[in-house]
Parts: C-alpha cells; sequence; structure tokens
C-alpha cells in the first residue's frame, strides 16, 4: 500500500506566474482508465529480507516548477547506502492541482538516460500503476524487489498523462534529468525517446531502502553550499555525498541532501523555488525522513546576507540563535539529535560586510560553546583561509569566495566527526 502525507509546511502565498513548459505542447494521450486518488493508507511491508527502513537520498521540494502534458520525466537518483526493497517517493506537496501519475519504474543506470538491460521494475502504489495525489499531499511506493548499491545511481521515471501547473520539484540538482518525446516511456531501456535534458528534480522526493547494515540517516540540512551550487553536475561532490563515502566503511549510514539554494532559518525567500523557511520545512524535510538519527545544520549565511530579520528591521545574532533553539528543539522533541555546523566565511562575496562579519563570527562563538547543540562540526575553520579566516582558502573557493569547490567540499566532509553519527 502506499502512505499519502500531509502537507506540513504552508506553501507560498505569492506564488510567481507558472513557469514557461519546457518542451512544446504535445497530443493528448489516448484514453485510459481513471487513476485511483490517493487516499490515507499504511507503506507497504516488505518481508522478503530483514533491514532497517531508512532514507538514502531524498532532496528537499520547492513550488514553481514547470508544465509538463503527456511526457516521461527519467530522473538521475545516487543512493547513499546499501539496501533492498527500495520504495519511490512522489510528490505534490508545493502543487496547487491534483497530480495523475499513470506509470513508474525504476532501474539501475548504464549511462545517460539508458538503463542497464534487465534490471527494470514497474513500482506500484497500493498495487496500482497510477495514482492521483490531491495538492499538499505525497506518496510511497509498494516496495520494488531489487537492491541498490551505495554511491550509485539508478533512474526513476514517471509518466505524465495530463497537463500539470507548477511542478514541485527541487531546481538546482546538479545532475541530468531527462525529458521524452510525447508519451509513456517509462519502460524503454534505451534513451532515444528522450529528447531534452534539464538540471533538476521533478516530483520525486525520495528512495528509501531496507538496509541490513547501516545504523539509520544522517540529514545535511541547508542552503546552496549544502546543495552543493558550483560543484560538479553528475560528479556527486557536495559534501553530504562525500561524507556518505566516508560512512560506508566501517559506518554505514543513509546520507540526505536537505539543501535548498537560497534558504533562510528564519524567513520565506522571496524567489519561490528556494523554499519556505528552515523553521517552517524542519518537521518534514530532515525529522521526516524513515529512520533519521541525526541532523547536521548548517544554515544561516543567507539571513545574514540579506539583512533577513522577521517584520523588518536590522537583523541580530540573537535572532538567528533563536531559529536555532527552535530547530533544535524540534529534533529533541523528535527524539533525533542535532549537529550545529559553523557557518563558513566569506570576505570578497556581495554577503560581506563589517557589520555582517561581525554578526557571523558572533553566531558561530555560540555554535562552538553555548552547548545547545548535540555536537558540532567547524566548517569555518575547516575552509577559512590560514591567512584570513574572513574568507575562504583560495584552494577550496569555487570562485564566487562564498561557495567551496570539490576539494572544499571534500574538507567539509572530512571535518565531521563520524563519532557524532548513529
Amino acid at each position: 500500500m502506499f502512505l499519502v502525507k500531509k502537507r506540513t509546511a504552508p506553501v507560498l502565498a505569492a506564488v510567481a506566474a507558472v513557469v514557461t513548459t519546457l518542451l512544446g505542447a504535445a497530443p493528448a494521450a489516448p484514453a485510459a482508465p481513471a487513476a485511483p486518488a490517493a487516499s490515507p493508507a499504511s507503506p507497504g511491508a516488505d518481508h522478503t529480507a530483514p533491514g532497517q527502513r531508512l532514507a538514502a537520498w531524498s532532496p528537499s521540494m520547492t513550488i514553481g516548477g514547470p508544465d509538463f502534458v503527456d511526457r516521461t520525466i527519467r530522473m538521475v537518483v545516487h543512493s547513499s547506502v546499501n539496501g533492498h526493497g527500495l520504495r519511490i517517493h512522489l510528490s505534490n506537496l508545493r502543487g496547487t492541482t491534483p497530480l495523475t501519475i499513470r506509470s513508474t519504474s525504476v532501474a539501475v543506470q548504464a549511462d545517460r538516460a539508458t538503463a542497464v538491460p534487465g534490471t527494470g521494475h514497474a513500482v506500484t502504489f497500493a498495487h496500482h500503476a497510477s495514482l492521483t495525489l490531491a495538492a499538499g499531499t505525497e506518496a510511497v511506493s509498494d516496495p520494488v524487489p531489487m537492491t541498490v548499491t551505495a554511491d550509485r545511481s539508478i533512474l526513476v521515471s514517471i509518466y505524465l498523462p495530463d497537463a500539470t501547473t507548477s511542478a514541485t520539484w527541487h531546481s538546482d540538482a546538479f545532475d541530468t534529468t531527462y525529458l521524452s518525446a510525447a508519451g509513456d516511456h517509462t519502460a524503454d531501456t534505451g534513451d532515444g525517446n528522450y529528447v531534452a535534458s534539464t538540471t533538476s528534480w521533478y516530483y520525486l522526493s525520495g528512495l528509501d531502502v531496507l538496509s541490513p547494515d547501516a545504523r539509520g540517516t544522517v540529514v545535511a540540512f541547508g542552503d546552496s553550499i549544502t546543495d552543493g551550487y558550483n560543484t560538479p553536475a553528475g560528479a556527486y561532490r557536495r559534501w553530504p555525498d562525500d561524507l556518505a563515502r566516508r560512512l560506508a566503511g566501517s559506518r554505514p549510514m543513509g546520507v540526505v541532501d536537505a539543501g535548498i539554494g537560497g534558504n533562510r532559518v528564519l524567513t520565506d525567500v522571496p524567489n519561490i523555488w528556494q523554499g519556505v523557511s528552515a523553521t517552517q520545512r524542519f518537521a518534514h524535510d530532515a525529522l521526516g525522513q524513515p529512520g533519521v538519527k541525526d541532523v547536521i545544520l548548517l544554515e544561516g549565511i543567507n539571513d545574514i546576507g540579506n539583512n533577513a530579520r522577521p517584520g523588518g528591521g536590522p537583523l541580530t545574532a540573537q535572532d538567528l540563535i533563536g531559529g536555532y533553539q527552535e530547530l533544535i528543539g524540534q529534533a529533541h522533541a523528535a527524539g533525533v539529535r542535532i549537529i550545529g555546523g559553523t557557518l563558513l566565511p566569506d570576505r570578497g562575496n556581495g554577503y560581506y560586510s563589517d557589520t555582517a562579519e561581525s554578526l557571523r563570527q558572533a553566531v558561530n562563538t555560540w555554535i562552538r560553546t553555548g552547548g545547545a547543540f548535540d555536537g558540532v562540526v567547524d566548517f569555518d575553520k575547516a575552509v577559512a583561509d590560514p591567512a584570513d579566516p574572513t574568507a575562504l582558502d583560495p584552494r577550496y573557493d569555487s570562485g564566487d569566495h562564498l561557495h567551496p569547490n570539490a576539494d572544499g567540499m571534500q574538507a567539509m566532509a572530512d571535518a565531521v566527526d563520524l563519532g557524532l553519527l548513529g
């Protein structure tokens, strides 16, 4: 059976004009039996093998994606942990109209949109191939009898027969998604019918697995630094990816990247695709992950850089500390450990000013010494220039003086004490 989850954070009040359809309009698909409406149910049990159910991959979703009609979308999912009995999560969480998905498939990726022959599986929801998700809901599939491997990719394909509006999406995937010509191509092994590509994920909000040896999931929660901005597409060099590879040896855990570019702790972002505030989305995006044990929080530089105080007026260190305390309280109420990450230096970026730097230093001092977090990762120290701690080390600077490059991401992952996790 599939699990339907209600909206846990409000959609932004002001919705921008619908993004232009990525592919031109196509003839409507042939009529088919109506998909069953989504309704509350329990996730399907998997009795095929033992293991702990945990999240292996799950991007945070926002409002404002493009429209589709009679298209198949094939997306790449890079698992952070070994597992089997996988389940696919589909989302209309930020949507404003019902969403019908006619068919869904999963297969091991060979290259680009091509699957490894013989690895494809049709995915069902409450034993139905199709489903309709009401606005503000999500669904979890029946378990699929296949295995996934840590640091390897699978392909998830969904067919959208009817016109959609303002897709629930993750804009900055730093991976490639493939769009088909008209029709249902979820069962295709080859990529001949996939005629366009983007770098976003649409409606696909998670992969969870049964893992026989992992100790749970750690959620990396933050903004564009966690999301992987300025890292190479398809290279999986974000710091959460690097952390997953460190854990894969003797201390395996699922790692979820819950970063959203531009996101803030205290206030919603006017650009709707950058999401509601951390305090509003934390319960869903972090604490709602299957098997979550720990959260590593790295967020606040966008609050400082935009001087974004709730209700207006100059932002203070205590404002941001209050936001952290709220997130700590949410985590502890859910029985989840929360680890604080210090904010990275940004001299040379447009965010920088003497006032903003004083604020960052005050916040970092509280993260290090306040004792409110269950542990601390000193990301600031890991990537700061030894000759000027207000700036990124040139070896780690992607070029904008705010976001680390791939080597900087590795340095961040290496700064995490694995003994804090699990």
